[in-house]
């Protein structure tokens, strides 16, 4: 369970977070949703110990998280970011192989776990000996996704993971997550400014705005009963217009 009571956050004249509060359930992926500039980034990065609050707390399983205490984190929490933050110098199999590497693992443990994400993305053994630079960008997302998960970790999150790819890589990766996220039953945070993705990936939204948490619930929740006019106008905005509709 993570739990974000009341959280605040300024950075100089601007107000990164506005008295924010979540409840994120075990085994559940909550989407942060919203525009950019919107908070979201800001509040993964205090879920993650990265950032001090100004204000409010962050627990993870009751425990505080605090950047003193962010080191409490690690095996417990794996982290993805866009293009997958990957090494250039190093294999895609070594970027996958460096958490489990720097926590001791031995080496007939470390290279089934190798496999066995490999085989959950659907990679064979030539995609691992290849360098980033050889990868495609959906690639290299599934690379970062295998390290965040080498240590097995209970609470996974997500910032923007796919927004750096093109329409249909993403509407597959999209797919392909939904699959992944229901087979580990992990705990996912994840954040986009996507509303399909949103749909697709979330079993619970947070609609964000200036820092602020404008709504919380499910999809239909955010569009049948919208808290206030922006909620329609931030999911409306993304509808295809009525001539595409048409056309399909």
């Amino acid at each position: 369970m993570i739990v974000v009571d009341r959280v605040s956050k300024r950075f100089g004249s601007l107000t990164a977070l506005d008295d924010v509060s979540l409840s994120i359930p075990s085994g559940t992926t909550h989407v942060l949703l919203g525009s950019s500039a919107a908070g979201k980034s800001t509040l993964v990065r205090v879920i993650l110990g990265l950032v001090a609050v100004d204000t409010g707390t962050v627990t993870i399983d009751g425990a505080r998280i605090t950047p003193a205490t962010r080191r409490s984190l690690i095996g417990r929490v794996g982290y993805v970011v866009q293009e997958g933050g990957l090494f250039p110098h190093l294999t895609a199999g070594d970027n996958v192989r460096l958490p489990a590497e720097a926590a001791g693992w031995a080496t007939e443990r470390l290279e089934a776990r190798v496999r066995e994400l490999a085989t959950l993305v659907g990679f064979d053994e030539t995609v691992l000996r290849r360098y980033p630079a050889e990868l495609s960008g959906g690639q290299r997302q599934r690379v970062g996704l295998m390290r965040a998960l080498a240590l097995d970790p209970p609470v996974l999150m997500l910032d923007e993971p796919l927004g750096a790819l093109d329409p249909i890589v993403r509407s597959e990766l999209q797919t392909e997550l939904r699959r992944i996220f229901a087979t580990l039953g992990k705990t996912v945070v994840l954040v986009t400014h996507d509303v399909r993705e949103a749909v697709l990936l979330g079993s619970t939204i947070s609609l964000l705005r200036h820092g602020r948490v404008v709504q919380q619930g499910t999809f239909a929740d955010l569009a049948q009963r919208p808290a206030e006019p922006f909620v329609t106008e931030f999911l409306s905005a993304q509808a295809p217009p009525p001539e595409l509709k048409a056309a399909l």
